[in-house]
């Protein structure tokens, strides 16, 4: 038999990653689970330390990996987007691996560019003035009011609008899309009657160009549905199976791209839909 593996083993197969920022930690976020996806087997514990912005609470967050250190025996890894040169080198200090963003890029830039940057805490996220940020609360407005054919179906504004089989994915990927990009995103369910007709609901016709199809794995549709509505037809695997097929007979026939979201995370359905359609990202400045 093989020996139980030690505490300290357990440790080193599960490393923390602490997200450091002074502000949301969004950004470190996002940038950090993009790193650490390429480390398959590995397991991570995330924690993130948002709101940094005085030498206390640099402190506090020193104190805080280092207790981490100790107790796992391992060195955290400290994904940073501190802006304050005082902040930042007062969390270098703590007893982990400091992965610095803004030093990374940032030094780069001002000797490019010729010119020392701002070093303004919190400007990514500054809302005052800028005309993005009304598009993406425009934007996410709209795909509130026109999520799965409900309301006025406003669909001479959209951008573009989603259609595929209920519980496809269509509302989490139109308000990402909504609020990452600025992007006036309908969707639109195809019922079991309207896949029956063959035909695309006469309300879209209109507004071909405009679609955007999603569709997914019977076997994974019908362990979503199977949690929403368990035992019914609705999550039944010939049910799932032919509304499926269908649906993607339909967006083949009538030329609708589309897209098989089964393993797909909604920043990557996004980002496809976003270069399929060539749409206009609204990005935050």
């Amino acid at each position: 038999m093989k020996p139980a593996p030690t505490l300290i083993g357990v440790f080193y197969m599960m490393r923390t990653v602490c997200f450091v920022s002074d502000r949301t930690g969004v950004t470190a976020e996002t940038l950090g689970h993009s790193l650490l996806s390429q480390f398959e087997g590995l397991q991570f514990r995330t924690v993130t330390m948002p709101f940094v912005s005085t030498t206390e609470e640099a402190l506090g967050v020193v104190a805080r990996i280092n207790s981490i250190a100790r107790e796992e025996q391992a060195r955290p890894i400290i994904v940073c987007t501190l802006v304050d040169d005082r902040i930042r080198a007062i969390v270098k200090e703590a007893h982990g691996l400091f992965l610095d963003f803004f030093d990374a890029f940032l030094a780069p830039l001002e000797t490019e560019l010729n010119m020392e940057s701002a070093h303004v805490t919190g400007r990514s996220t500054h809302a005052g003035g800028d005309p993005a940020h009304s598009a993406r609360i425009d934007a996410t407005n709209f795909a509130l009011a026109n999520d799965d054919g409900s309301g006025a179906r406003d669909y001479r504004s959209a951008d573009v609008i989603l259609i595929g089989v209920s519980r496809s994915g269509k509302t989490p990927t139109s308000l990402y899309m909504a609020l990452q990009y600025g992007i006036f995103t309908a969707n639109y369910p195809l019922t079991d009657d309207e896949l029956e007709t063959g035909k695309l609901p006469a309300v879209l016709a209109p507004y071909t160009k405009k679609l955007y199809g999603l569709t997914i794995k019977p076997e994974r549709l019908q362990q979503i549905r199977n949690e929403r509505r368990p035992g019914s037809r609705y999550a039944s695997a010939q049910q799932v199976q032919y509304e499926v097929r269908t649906a993607q007979t339909l967006f083949e026939r009538i030329g609708v791209p589309y897209i098989d979201v089964t393993e797909t995370s909604v920043e990557e359905i996004a980002s496809r839909i976003l270069d399929r359609m060539s749409l206009t990202r609204h990005m935050r400045m």
